[in-house]
């Protein structure tokens, strides 16, 4: 993945089970920065959790470009994360990709940019979220421009190793460092919002049980 520490499997299934509309409102509370938009499913009903292994693309200069070839140094527990600056002209992904990347298991691909080969991806079930397909090669007009340091996801910083969380309603960025916090943030969030379900599917009203578990307030940071 990175020189980033990895997170133990256990944790990163925790994190699968949680949607990220939770872990959005938990990382509201921690006073975190990490919903990023503007990034779509290729397929509604991608699902997944990962640690970040980022990619920073620049414009080719007069010498042209490269789309780079570091997918081979990638496996379980990986999210490609790829920075080309929101740039919706040309792609950084296709079908290539998709299948190198399917076959060593990495859990998918988040692209500040756009990808092709749709078809082909979506025939492997492969995990993509970027702003929207297109057919135009990278090749010469972006270089790689490094491996494994910070980028950006629109306009959240993704570093090396941040949890990746993506679902259908889009694509959650939690710093390493503070994984557990939000992680047992978003666990409480979750579990007070079953219970206002359970609540209500036995009869109680709405508003009395959201004030019952507190649900106007569970994304209020805390301090």
């Amino acid at each position: 993945m990175s020189d980033a520490p990895s997170l133990e499997a256990e944790v990163l299934d925790r994190y699968r089970r949680i949607g990220t509309s939770t872990i959005s409102d938990a990382l509201d509370r921690l006073g975190l920065k990490g919903a990023v938009e503007g990034l779509s499913p290729l397929q509604p009903h991608s699902d997944i959790a990962g640690q970040a292994f980022t990619v920073s693309y620049l414009p080719a200069g007069p010498g042209g470009g490269t789309v780079g070839d570091f997918l081979d140094r990638l496996g379980p527990g990986s999210v490609v994360v790829i920075d080309n600056r929101g740039r919706t002209d040309c792609t950084v992904w296709g079908n290539i990709m998709t299948e190198v990347a399917k076959a060593q298991g990495v859990e998918g691909t988040v692209i500040d940019g756009v990808n092709r080969d749709l078809r082909e991806s979506r025939e492997v079930d492969y995990a993509i979220w970027s702003r929207r397909g297109h057919m135009r090669t990278g090749k010469d007009r972006v270089v790689l421009n490094a491996t494994g340091v910070p980028v950006c996801l629109d306009r959240v910083r993704v570093d090396p190793g941040d949890v990746i969380r993506a679902d259908a309603n889009g694509v959650v960025v939690v710093p390493l460092a503070r994984a557990m916090d939000v992680l047992a943030a978003a666990e409480e969030i979750e579990a007070k919002e079953d219970a206002i379900l359970t609540a209500v599917r036995d009869g109680m009203p709405l508003g009395e049980a959201r004030r019952k578990h507190g649900y106007h307030a569970l994304q209020t940071r805390s301090t």
